[in-house]
């Protein structure tokens, strides 16, 4: 049986038709141009191609071509999502697509209307950053108290990142000559190419002077390699296993993997010091934000923490 078949009796099960001939063509040439035009990614690419073929297949539509709907027909599609239980979030990137998708038409001189045109996109509200409290932080440090080579690289590292908040790809991509143990800080290169200096901490600097003492020589062996943090190769550690590594040791210091995360530490980080009275502004700089407006989703973080400490301690919270 071939894939198309599959596919085509999966989606009989959920009563809906394959696209037809026309509207599988119209999204293949979009699709192409588009990486053509653009160089958009291939995750961007397949969004669009799931967003696009889901409309062509819905029943509503009546067979009709994606090029000859009108507006009524795409809000009603956007309704019934709605209806379904589709996010606000899933509904803003289909009309996202929709809007690449006729907008390439149009400039193609294929269609003289924009369906989509008119179609405000979905409010999506501001989602907290995921922090963990205080106690929770200390268990996952002491989790990771191993004094192996590459135990105590991973220690440090954790320690550093709630010390500084840095994003994990700062913290992976800090050269060894970015550190300045006598002064206390971090020369940190973000987003931008834009550089930072970030103070360290007593506590991180400690697991750091102890890291680049007994265990960076011996994951360096004889490279001189310029990365900070090395794997038990010798190797530059990536994001993706240190945020396993953190999740291994979540679920070792009885935290739900599911709420832990590297970049949680980042936020962890910011959020406990505004819960202990630092300025906005200087938590602006420490985390390298280039616009305040970013750094104040920390002041509602905080805020839900202090009416939860209100509700539970307060004899009438």
């Amino acid at each position: 049986m071939t894939s198309q078949s599959v596919t085509t009796r999966r989606l009989a099960a959920r009563g809906l038709a394959p696209a037809s001939a026309e509207n599988q063509s119209l999204i293949e040439t979009f699709l192409e141009r588009l990486w053509a035009e653009a160089g958009v990614s291939r995750h961007t690419l397949a969004a669009y191609r799931r967003d696009l073929e889901g409309l062509a297949r819905w029943p509503g539509l009546h067979g009709a071509a994606l090029d000859r709907i009108e507006r009524q027909v795409v809000f009603a599609y956007l309704a019934q999502r709605t209806a379904a239980g589709y996010s606000a979030r899933s509904n803003a990137r289909l009309l996202s697509a929709l809007r690449a998708f006729y907008g390439q038409l149009l400039r193609r001189g294929a269609i003289s209307n924009d369906p989509s045109r008119d179609l405000a996109p979905p409010r999506i509200g501001r989602s907290l950053p995921k922090a963990l409290s205080e106690s929770e932080v200390e268990a996952l440090l002491a989790a990771a108290d191993d004094d192996s080579p590459g135990g105590l690289c991973v220690r440090a590292m954790i320690e550093l990142m709630y010390a500084t908040g840095l994003r994990v790809s700062e913290l992976v991509g800090l050269p060894a000559l970015g550190v300045n143990l006598r002064q206390g800080v971090l020369r940190v290169r973000g987003k931008g190419d834009k550089e930072r200096l970030v103070p360290i901490g007593d506590e991180a600097q400690h697991w750091l002077q102890r890291y680049l003492a007994e265990a960076r020589p011996t994951l360096a062996g004889r490279r001189n390699p310029d990365a900070l943090f090395l794997g038990v190769r010798g190797q530059v550690l990536s994001r993706q296993h240190f945020w396993l590594t953190v999740k291994r040791l979540a679920a070792r210091a009885g935290i739900d993997p599911v709420r832990v995360s590297p970049h949680g530490l980042r936020h962890s980080f910011a959020t406990h010091l505004l819960n202990h009275g630092a300025d906005l502004r200087a938590l602006q700089m420490l985390l390298g934000h280039a616009s305040l407006s970013t750094t104040q989703i920390y002041t509602l973080v905080a805020r839900e923490g202090l009416k939860r400490l209100h509700q539970a301690h307060h004899p009438r919270g």
